[in-house]
């Protein structure tokens, strides 16, 4: 009966240390993110997310398309010329018409003296009307809507001409109300700056609006024109005087602060979100910004880049997975043991909101197994054998 029940001792011993092992092995074999083998099956998978590409980086491009240059402002808004003020409704002008002596039409009542040369007329200012025109006295209607001053000077002065005795013409904007340009968004004063011959640029916008709030390397500038929109990095546009283009009436420029931001997860130096320059990173600036990978634990052939990816970009027109704003999700697969790769993460670019994912190498899952076991399960036996006894 002794023998028995020790017997039946023993195999309760033996049947809870399985337990304990078998549960040990379950929770130590399951990993906290997708291992490398879950990543590439993902695309034949059933998930919610459908068409889901793995790309291969390497250094001649693999199946990675080129990245095509972003058109700046040289390109969509260069090539005008400084035009300064341009006429338009609800802008005042004023106008002075010089005679050489004997003035006929706008000289005083009294013969000048002979130390008088010429006296100069002002006339009331004129407040430009839905019709574009003004009427001056001895010259008639003069269009005046999208004219320069300079012309409407050369106009009134060629009408005048044989009226006249030597007329001289100064037309002058007392109250400039359209030919502005608007500085909005995050800039220490909202304002609304005039444009003069000098030809004012996207850069005097900004200090005429006080400046960015924010440092210039976090500032986006976005300029407006004509139903034309595009955005350009603030630092981008100082560093190439090209971009800094010459602004016409009506330009809309606006300055936001936009915290660029990828996040590092997995088997990473940090796990977080970093934020990175208006300007952009690479890949390379990308990981030595989250400290690499961890060297005990990162499966260097497990590294991927998710991204919701312009489907040109990446020869995908049919339109499967595509989200609202018609982008597809893809899945770039970077290969740490290939020298050849660190080239190519030189030239690909982060975008906002990438997810850098590094997956435990199946060695790391391995060992941290044998450490759970060791220190869970032996200390279990050391004990049950002590109360045996």
């Amino acid at each position: 009966m002794t023998r028995l029940t020790d017997l039946m001792k023993v195999r309760a011993r033996s049947g809870r240390h399985a337990l304990l092992a078998l549960a040990i092995l379950t929770s130590a074999c399951t990993s906290v993110g997708p291992g490398k083998k879950q990543v590439l099956k993902v695309a034949d998978s059933s998930t919610e997310i459908q068409g889901i590409q793995i790309i291969d980086l390497n250094a001649q491009g693999g199946q990675l398309p080129a990245m095509q240059p972003k058109p700046g402002f040289a390109d969509l808004f260069g090539g005008v010329a400084p035009m300064g003020q341009i006429v338009g409704i609800g802008d005042v002008l004023q106008i002075t018409i010089w005679e050489a002596p004997p003035a006929v039409l706008f000289g005083a009542t009294q013969m000048p003296t002979s130390a008088e040369t010429s006296r100069g007329t002002g006339l009331p200012d004129y407040l430009v009307g839905p019709s574009g025109a003004i009427t001056i006295p001895f010259a008639g209607t003069i269009p005046v809507v999208g004219r320069t001053l300079t012309d409407i000077e050369r106009d009134i002065t060629g009408r005048l001409r044989l009226k006249a005795h030597l007329p001289q013409v100064n037309v002058r904007m007392s109250q400039n109300m359209t030919s502005t340009v608007s500085v909005v968004g995050d800039v220490n004063n909202s304002t609304r700056i005039p444009l003069t011959p000098k030809g004012e640029t996207v850069l005097d916008a900004i200090a005429a609006g006080g400046g960015t709030k924010e440092a210039a390397t976090r500032m986006t500038i976005q300029l407006s024109r004509g139903g034309k929109v595009e955005m350009m990095p603030l630092q981008a546009i100082i560093g190439d005087p090209r971009q800094n283009v010459v602004l016409k009436a009506g330009d809309v420029v606006t300055a936001l602060y936009q915290p660029y931001s990828f996040t590092a997860l997995g088997a990473t130096g940090a796990n977080r979100e970093i934020q990175f320059e208006a300007t952009g990173i690479t890949l390379a600036q990308a990981l030595g910004r989250v400290s690499g990978l961890q060297d005990g634990r990162a499966d260097p052939k497990g590294m991927f880049l998710f991204r919701w990816e312009d489907p040109a970009r990446v020869g995908n027109s049919a339109g499967v997975g595509h989200r609202a704003d018609g982008r597809v999700p893809v899945i770039y697969r970077i290969n740490m043991r290939d020298p050849a790769t660190y080239f190519a993460m030189q030239n690909f670019q982060i975008q906002d909101h990438d997810v850098m994912y590094v997956s435990n190498s199946p060695v790391a899952d391995f060992q941290r197994f044998v450490n759970i076991l060791v220190g869970v399960v032996l200390p279990a036996v050391t004990i049950e054998n002590a109360l045996s006894n």
